[in-house]
């Protein structure tokens, strides 16, 4: 998953606007004119807040990498402040500007707009995904609605807008290259869709169901954070946790020390309905007890019930897409992605959903048979699914987890498989750095080197799980690429693997290697990004597109050539036996049943909640009836597979950027399925196909029409039946 830091996404606003001029590049040779709030010009005190704010000034570190050995909790209010007031200025500065416009004079100049305001958001909104406290959280509910409100006030002016529109009707006599007049078009696109062309009083209506939204959003994201922190599971004898590795054990006994209980043992949750565990442990009585807690969270009354929450963002959502003549906040949503319509989501899911439960079935009937075999008396439950799939297919293909594990140690499959295949297809190479700050010890920094020798970006990642980091996976950049503001890319992964015990090794399931190919897919697009505008930079693409080229990177971790380099016993360095890896290869449809049906049900949730009008939806207490009864209608309730992802935790859709949007992974494999089969019929792992893909489509950032870039790629448009093949779908 890609998390763009754009103060749109920012603000956790359901719209998705980058707001214009605020991205998260410095601004170059630009001017400030406001003061900081509660200063007096040129004051003592002013100069010395100034030198001591590491977001007043771009930093001086390399590719202006955040200076995290300075930048402190408190450095945030002011620099917001201050980014606030400077932005407003600059913005002011333009729509009041009395030349005619021109598009250096308005568009290119809120290009280079918002530099301090852009940088305090991408770190902070950043650190409260990965690191954060309840410092940053109280701040994050108090900013969020005033970062509302302002940005409003650009998207909602009337002079600047008419700027923008003039030029808009003048775009075909002002000889402008392609990626300028898409960004006049995408200016101009934004605003009308922000509410630019409503009334003054339906903008004060928008302003307020903006800022209400905002504050919404916040508090469900803390909720989450909150009750997947607290619903952790204590056990209190190591034999309860028979089957869990010895790694898995002692990180279960040092959680419940953390948590005061020592001598106990304390499961942690992740936030997806489905956990880990669960595919191991013995006793069933705790698989029943870590799935309900999970399956329950934010709907159990208490401080962290997210289901009034839901309600009211839903109905707002709703409300403001009528109020934008919409018939309904996903026909608001998709109108800007590729597939354009809910009438062509809900075909596409349509079609798949039938396919995925049948293999559903007919999987939950193998499972009950090995039940049935051990002599087990009880009906699958989805507490069950994970166990004896994996006994499944262990019978069926020899293998499981346990067997996988010592092959897959995190800095060898980082550095042998997702970078040596980045340097097979594209010529990259990689350079640890250890001199430059990083916000916690775990994390890992590179250089990255194009094929010519030339250091090109830098790289974090950050692997590891903490109370303190919300769940999934996702990139997101630090610095975007901009040929404007002359900035190189600096890019993060995230991901939320168990840290063993100290001293022990990390050792990955084959579900997190894949999960960090794809997101060094993310990382690529960033970094290859080769763009004028910040507007474009990276992953800067439609929704349902920007899960594309993340999932073509995945390829890469079954493909012989870069498994026989990274695949290697952590101890012996002996490679994964061929047996083996044949059976993994030969297991890659084993449990798509099963996998194929969580998703869409989440996807399908996500669209009934937003293809209605605020009339329809319920209160807070009708929230679980309405998932219910949406899962039926869909045809998708199967009680053995619940949702990945649960309404009252569904974080993509309530507080991601990804509302009416989380079909955009099934939507986005259609397009990574046929992909796959191109860099298979020429030739796979290359140079020539790398440098074919990275051309046309990864350094393109969204500087062109999407389906352009991928018909740029593949040569045509893209057929569904490779997905179907994969899926086992056909």
């Amino acid at each position: 998953m890609t998390n763009r830091l754009a103060l749109a996404l920012a603000v956790a606003s359901a719209l998705s606007i980058p707001l214009a001029g605020c991205s998260t590049e410095a601004q170059e040779g630009g001017t400030t004119t406001a003061s900081a709030p509660g200063a007096t010009a040129g004051s003592g005190d002013q100069e010395a807040a100034r030198a001591e704010n590491p977001f007043f000034a771009p930093s001086p570190l390399q590719y202006q990498y955040p200076q995290f050995d300075r930048i402190r909790d408190e450095h945030f209010a002011p620099a917001f402040e201050r980014g606030m007031a400077d932005n407003l200025a600059e913005v002011q500065a333009i729509a009041g500007n009395s030349e005619p416009p021109t598009f250096e004079n308005t568009i290119v100049a809120l290009e280079r707009a918002g530099e301090i305001l852009g940088r305090v958001s991408t770190v902070f909104f950043a650190l409260n995904g990965t690191d954060t406290n309840d410092t940053l959280r109280a701040l994050q509910t108090e900013i969020a609605p005033k970062l509302a409100a302002h940005r409003d006030s650009i998207l909602l002016d009337p002079a600047l807008f008419a700027r923008i529109e003039t030029l808009h009707e003048q775009r075909d006599s002002l000889g402008l290259d392609a990626e300028s007049r898409r960004l006049l078009e995408r200016y101009y696109t934004d605003f009308v869709r922000a509410g630019a062309k409503l009334s003054e009083a339906d903008k004060e209506t928008l302003r307020g169901i903006n800022g209400e939204l905002a504050a919404l959003q916040t508090r469900f994201t803390q909720n989450v954070l909150h009750e997947v922190n607290a619903s952790g599971v204590l056990v209190d004898t190591r034999e309860e946790l028979a089957g869990l590795s010895e790694a898995a054990i002692g990180a279960a006994a040092d959680a419940a020390t953390a948590r005061g209980e020592e001598g106990k043992y304390l499961i942690t949750l992740q936030n997806t309905t489905g956990q880990p565990p669960l595919a191991s442990l013995e006793n069933r009585a705790l698989r029943q007890r870590i799935f309900e807690a999970s399956i329950n969270r934010n709907s159990r009354g208490g401080d962290y019930d997210n289901r009034e929450t839901i309600s009211r963002i839903a109905k707002l959502r709703a409300e403001r897409a009528a109020l934008l003549g919409y018939p309904n906040h996903a026909a608001y949503q998709l109108e800007e992605a590729t597939a354009g319509t809910v009438d062509a989501v809900n075909t596409r899911m349509n079609e798949l959903a039938p396919a995925a439960v049948r293999n559903a079935r007919a999987e939950a009937a193998d499972l009950q048979k090995m039940i049935a075999a051990e002599g087990g008396d009880f009906e699958l439950q989805p507490w069950d699914w994970a166990y004896y799939a994996e006994k499944v297919r262990a019978e069926r293909y020899a293998i499981d987890d346990a067997q996988l594990r010592p092959y897959f140690e995190l800095t060898n499959v980082l550095e042998n498989g997702v970078f040596f295949a980045a340097e097979k297809l594209y010529g990259l190479t990689f350079k640890r750095r250890t001199d430059l700050p990083v916000y916690n010890p775990d994390v890992l920094v590179y250089e990255v080197f194009d094929a010519n020798g030339e250091s090109m970006a830098l790289f974090t990642g950050d692997f590891y799980a903490r109370p303190s980091k919300r769940g999934g996976a996702w990139m997101n950049a630090w610095v975007g690429q901009s040929h404007l503001r002359g900035t190189r890319p600096v890019i993060s992964n995230n991901q939320n693997i168990p840290k063993p015990p100290a001293g022990q090794p990390t050792l990955m399931t084959f579900d997190e290697v894949t999960t960090m190919f794809h997101e060094f897919g993310h990382a690529l697009h960033g970094m290859f990004s080769d763009v004028t505008y910040p507007r474009f930079a990276g992953t800067a693409v439609p929704r349902d597109f920007v899960e594309y080229p993340s999932q073509v990177n995945e390829m890469w971790a079954t493909w012989p050539e870069v498994l026989a380099n990274y695949a290697k016993h952590h101890e012996t360095g002996e490679p994964i036996p061929q047996e083996l890896l044949d059976k993994v290869i030969a297991s890659e449809q084993f449990n798509q049943g099963y996998a194929t049906t969580e998703y869409l049900a989440s996807a399908m949730l996500d669209q009934a909640w937003h293809q209605k009008t605020a009339a329809e939806l319920p209160d807070a207490d009708g929230v679980l009836g309405f998932e219910a009864d949406a899962l039926r209608a869909a045809g998708i309730d199967f009680a053995p597979v619940p949702p990945r992802y649960r309404t009252p935790y569904f974080s993509h859709t309530w507080g991601g950027g990804y509302s009416a949007g989380y079909y955009s992974y099934i939507w986005s494999e259609v397009l990574d399925a046929d992909a796959v089969e191109w860099f298979k019929e020429n030739g796979g792992l290359t140079r020539e196909n790398g440098d074919h893909f990275r051309a046309t489509l990864l350094s393109r950032g969204g500087s062109k029409d999407a389906m352009e870039l991928f018909r740029d790629f593949r040569g045509r448009d893209a057929e569904i039946a490779p997905l179907l093949k994969r899926r086992g779908l056909d």
